[in-house]
């Protein structure tokens, strides 16, 4: 895509290069979209740490400070941490044009043009060649299982899927998660996995690879995994089925099974309470419905109505203890190979701060996000099936309980309060980031309210 830049490990340009790229990045920043602050510009940015990690490619970590809005969970803190992968050359092709950030007009850079390294095929097989060869850049630290070799040379593709993260192809056998937004910790899209895989849970692909940061904080930065070429998400296979006319009921008992399994071996690798379920539930939905309420002026007059399923809750409805779960399980999160369901995306909802991501919760936050989706789904075509998503719901349910000996219908107090607590968190992104799409939610925050579910 370029000429390498003229840069010299640990040389002036480095150090110096992160003052002269400051306002080409506040510029381009905004437009990406794993960027959370799209309706915030943003106001400052902060460089926390830079590293060459091959020659033309910066490694940056940057603060972007905004005005915070109200989020799920409460009041984000006024800036997020991104990571950066910097291409810097003397020459760029203009394809993809979407990759170039821009010239750099004075500095150590001056003349040179900035791109996203990520969308250039050397640059993303060098980061490959990296996570090859374990070893140290600076503060970042390369680490892979010895078990499982990477051949070299597998030619990558970045996919072009709207999601908070970067994902890169290789030769159709790994697939590399860049991680965007950066908190403190290791991010749990490494820390499950690699515990299912330790205990044979076979529904999730294993970690093959991954790095992280030592400094300003530790956390996680990537994670390579095996790819699965010949698989369809769950999204995609349940519209399959609607555009056919056809059930999805056999493919939803399966996955209840499927999420069964996962969760059993979660339960197993991590601790569990059974002390009354999730002490902090009831408290921390409702702050999310007065949150969500604030910021989407539709929501408001369902909130009394909405509040009912969560008192529930805080009156101590039963369910299974609480443990380490998905987090943000739904039909995109799934794959279907043959007749075998994986599990992706360990990742939780982004917008939730990292140690909550982490805490144990009821298994019924992942039930109810898989059932919202069934719901989703059946909206996508008109008429509206609902009669379909009833179906699946009730055969997700039915395979569930078939593997784990308990049935989550059997408890429509707490399945209601999951399920809007989902519907509320749906209603905020859908109004910031997809009005269109705003009646789905809705739809389901008018039958919890008043319905009762």
């Amino acid at each position: 895509m370029s000429k390498t830049a003229p840069l010299r490990p640990g040389g002036p340009e480095v150090d110096r290069a992160p003052a002269t790229l400051a306002g080409l990045l506040r510029a381009w920043l905004p437009g990406q979209r794993w960027f959370a602050g799209k309706d915030r510009p943003a106001a400052d940015l902060d460089v926390l740490s830079t590293t060459e990690l091959f020659p033309g490619c910066l490694h940056l970590l940057v603060r972007a400070s905004h005005t915070p809005l109200p989020a799920p969970g409460g009041t984000p803190p006024p800036g997020d941490c991104y990571q950066l992968l910097l291409g810097v050359g003397q020459h760029v092709s203009p394809r993809p044009p979407r990759a170039v950030i821009g010239r750099v007009r004075e500095g150590p850079l001056a003349g040179l043009t900035v791109y996203d390294a990520l969308q250039d095929p050397r640059s993303a097989g060098l980061l490959l060649e990296r996570l090859r060869h374990p070893g140290a850049a600076g503060p970042l630290r390369f680490e892979a299982d010895p078990k499982v070799p990477v051949p070299a040379g597998l030619v990558p593709r970045l996919l072009d899927a709207e999601q908070s993260n970067s994902s890169l192809v290789y030769g159709d056998r790994f697939i590399l998660k860049v991680f965007r937004r950066i908190q403190p910790g290791v991010n749990p899209d490494l820390e499950l996995p690699e515990a299912l895989a330790a205990q044979g849970c076979t529904r999730v692909p294993a970690p093959v690879a991954w790095f992280r940061t030592a400094e300003p904080g530790a956390a996680t930065l990537g994670v390579l995994q095996p790819f699965l070429p010949d698989a369809s998400d769950g999204w995609a296979l349940a519209l399959r089925a609607l555009a056919a006319g056809g059930e999805f009921t056999t493919e939803a008992y399966e996955l209840g099974q499927a999420t069964a399994d996962v969760h059993l071996a979660l339960a197993a690798a991590f601790p569990t309470d059974a002390g009354g379920g999730d002490d902090r539930g009831a408290a921390a939905m409702t702050g999310r419905l007065e949150a969500a309420a604030h910021s989407v002026p539709a929501l408001r007059p369902f909130v009394p109505g909405l509040r009912t399923a969560f008192d529930s809750l805080a009156g101590g409805a039963a369910g299974p203890p609480v443990q380490r779960v998905h987090g943000d399980l739904h039909l995109g999160q799934v794959l279907r190979a043959g007749r075998d369901w994986f599990v992706i995306d360990f990742e939780g909802e982004p917008s939730r701060p990292l140690a909550e991501r982490r805490s144990a919760q009821s298994p019924v936050r992942d039930i109810a996000g898989m059932l919202r989706s069934f719901d989703y789904a059946a909206r996508q075509r008109r008429p509206w099936r609902p009669e379909w998503a009833r179906r699946c719901r009730d055969a997700y349910c039915a395979g569930y309980a078939a593997r784990s000996g308990w049935d989550p219908r059997t408890e429509h107090a707490l399945l209601r309060a999951y399920e809007t607590d989902r519907a509320v968190y749906e209603v905020l992104y859908e109004a910031r980031h997809r009005p269109d799409w705003l009646p789905v939610p809705m739809a389901a925050i008018e039958r919890l309210a008043v319905r009762g579910g």
